[in-house]
């Protein structure tokens, strides 16, 4: 892992840490970088599938698969929770093949670079519960709360793209 980004697993850890106790609740650790990468991915693709494809971001759901133990694992599942027009399933696992889901993550990843609150939200100085996100805003990445299985938090989109803050935490090259 690159210096950068330990650095601030580091201190995002210990904001975590300080607002679970806060809450009553200290015994869940702090879930990992790798865990706000693929957060903040679910949230970018969740946000494009919606701009793309015309399903409601209100009517996907995210679940994140992570763990960083001896056998580190990632994934992440969309999904949709409605039996109505918004929720054919066979619409959204069309999204997975190689030849949308490429261009559909591209697009994202772009879009994802610029946000229509910068420089405030691109330098991390929106704030939210606690400091518990860092380049994330209603504007860019927050969803619905039914949306999202972790309130809106532990969400940036620098370690995803370099955003206006330049602040090397980026897995995806470029911007």
């Amino acid at each position: 892992m690159q210096a950068k980004v330990a650095a601030e697993g580091s201190a995002l850890g210990h904001r975590y840490g300080t607002w679970r106790t806060g809450r009553g609740d200290g015994g869940r650790p702090f879930p990992g970088m790798r865990y706000v990468l693929l957060h903040t991915l679910a949230h970018m693709l969740i946000r494009q599938l919606s701009l793309d494809c015309g399903y409601s971001a209100s009517s996907l759901r995210e679940r994140i698969y992570c763990a960083g133990t001896d056998d580190p694992m990632s994934g992440i599942l969309i999904y949709t929770a409605t039996s109505d027009s918004d929720g054919s399933l066979g619409g959204l696992v069309d999204q997975a093949v190689p030849d949308r889901l490429g261009p559909l993550l591209l697009e994202g990843l772009r879009a994802a670079a610029f946000c229509a609150q910068d420089p405030l939200c691109g330098l991390a100085e929106m704030g939210g519960v606690a400091h518990l996100n860092g380049a994330a805003c209603h504007a860019c990445l927050l969803l619905a709360e039914t949306s999202c299985e972790h309130g809106n938090r532990l969400l940036d989109r620098s370690v995803l793209i370099r955003t206006l803050g330049d602040r090397g935490l980026e897995f995806f090259g470029g911007g």
